[in-house]
């Protein structure tokens, strides 16, 4: 079995629920550093484990073998290419900035890296990919969140929408997930994941609803190929961040076993 030492850039939500995990014990894999903005005062009040090594996103590629992303889009570039120049692997949940960042899947080419973007909070990724090995002739994403999990969202600024005011389910935007990954940059990952493995960022349409009437963030994927036809729903329940689904953290440890399991269930 190979073993990976496994670095995490960021300690919020995902970062720490992914730690406790690692820290908890997993075959194959060995919680070696997290990134934090200061790494002489990480914020040990929030960690009860073992006793990491702190360090900051550019130190993560010498201490690593794996490296997972859950750090603001804005310092993918930082993270990513001391990782990847070192051929390692690095493992992105802030898929909509590999669209602005597209030379960095070129750089993990030309030193033996590999770019991992794990499914997060959607599903479906894996028949996709599957309809993608021969024609998919549409896809189709339609996302519905409770208001307050859009708040921040630069879209909202540009167009003048106050979504605390909404009392309706109310359609805010329909587009394309490379327009959506700049208005919605910690919103609509998803969409990006989704495009990625399909027909990509430019041919996907979607759709975002302001729905006061949900609690959960519910994504729905219909799909139309050469292959097959199919749809499917999702209802996340938000973690401490209602930004982002609690399984999206499990989505990244799921990938990260699959490095090393001796059973891997899925394409």
């Amino acid at each position: 079995m190979n073993h990976y030492r496994v670095g995490i850039a960021g300690f919020g939500a995902i970062g720490q629920a992914v730690a406790r995990v690692l820290d908890a014990g997993v075959p194959g894999l060995t919680l070696a550093a997290i990134a934090v903005r200061d790494p002489q005062h990480p914020p040990a009040t929030a960690w009860q484990g073992a006793a990491p090594e702190w360090t900051t996103l550019s130190g993560l590629a010498e201490r690593c073998d794996v490296v997972v992303e859950c750090a603001p889009a804005a310092v993918i570039r930082e993270l990513s290419e001391p990782v990847l120049r070192a051929g390692k692997k690095l493992v992105v949940l802030s898929s909509g900035a590999l669209l602005r960042n597209d030379d960095l899947i070129a750089l993990a080419a030309e030193h033996g890296g590999q770019i991992i973007v794990p499914s997060g909070a959607i599903l479906g990724l894996d028949a996709i990919t599957a309809a993608a090995e021969g024609t998919i002739h549409s896809v189709t994403m339609i996302t519905r969140k409770p208001p307050r999990g859009l708040l921040g969202a630069p879209y909202l600024d540009t167009h003048g929408i106050d979504v605390t005011k909404i009392t309706e389910p109310t359609l805010i935007f329909r587009g394309t997930p490379r327009d959506a990954a700049i208005g919605f940059p910690a919103n609509l990952n998803v969409a990006v994941s989704v495009s990625l493995a399909g027909i990509g960022p430019d041919r996907t349409t979607l759709e975002i609803w302001a729905d006061p009437g949900v609690t959960r963030n519910i994504h729905r994927v219909e799909v139309d190929s050469d292959s097959a036809a199919f749809s499917m729903e999702i209802q996340n329940i938000p973690s401490e961040n209602p930004k982002t689904g609690r399984i999206t953290a499990q989505s990244v440890v799921a990938a990260l076993r699959k490095l090393t399991g001796a059973l891997r269930v899925g394409t």
